[in-house]
């Protein structure tokens, strides 16, 4: 079977199926349409999510393996426990996804420009105004010193970006993520395309058709809203 990757229009919220995914680049699906809420969280429940660099049109994948994180399995390390007593920072949900956005959209060392657009920008800022994109802020002394952000699919948490301007505050934010999580019994998070990085982490790797069985059997799960409103997460250290 030979594997093309479609076009899309601004008209319908559709995508290919993500088995039409090429192999190489690896989960490439689509080019085109819109970063719309509707398509965005279209995408999302299908195991599909946007990644361009500003000067290219929206490119669309669904990778095969896909990089994920158990959430019962998280366990900060000594040295991150140390980190978060020494460095007395404030951990919150959603008090500042603006802020996080910009942060993770800040060009990183041995990097050059962001994939993090205007147009990607806007069109997380919408979800999240929608309630359905998500920050986790590490602050000192009253400043963003780090952070991540993702999407909510009923029981799924996928991770997007994050960003620290001080050793281990994004680690700090993860571990937190987890934790609010597991409050929220939700079991899992999507880190897309597995790297060195996920891995040392304590991320695995799931074939595309083992993720999409996992998506379809916790995206519909129903999230109580007020475990979102902005607060405080107290991490054990």
């Amino acid at each position: 079977m030979v594997k093309v990757v479609r076009y899309l229009n601004n008209e319908h919220h559709w995508f290919p199926t993500p088995e039409e995914a090429l192999a190489e680049p690896n989960g490439l699906l689509a080019i085109g349409g819109d970063l719309s809420p509707e398509r965005l969280m279209q995408a999302y429940r299908r195991g599909i999510f946007p990644w361009f660099n500003p000067d290219e049109p929206i490119l669309w994948w669904s990778p095969d393996p896909r990089a994920v994180f158990q959430v019962a399995n998280h366990r900060p390390s000594r040295s991150l426990k140390r980190s978060v007593r020494r460095m007395g920072w404030r951990l919150t949900l959603n008090h500042h996804f603006a802020g996080v956005i910009d942060g993770c959209a800040s060009p990183r060392s041995k990097q050059e420009g962001t994939w993090i657009s205007p147009q990607m920008r806007a069109g997380y800022l919408e979800l999240h105004r929608l309630g359905q994109a998500h920050s986790v802020e590490v602050w000192h002394n009253g400043t963003l010193v780090g952070g991540l952000y993702g999407v909510l699919v009923g029981g799924l948490f996928c991770g997007e970006s994050m960003f620290h301007r001080q050793s281990d505050a994004s680690k700090a934010a993860f571990w937190a993520l987890n934790q609010h999580l597991k409050s929220c019994n939700i079991h899992w998070i999507d880190a897309q395309v597995p790297n060195e990085h996920l891995a040392n982490l304590g991320s695995e790797s799931l074939s595309r058709e083992a993720f999409l069985q996992l998506l379809s059997g916790c995206r519909d799960q129903r999230m109580d809203s007020v475990r979102w409103q902005p607060q405080e997460i107290n991490l054990d250290v």
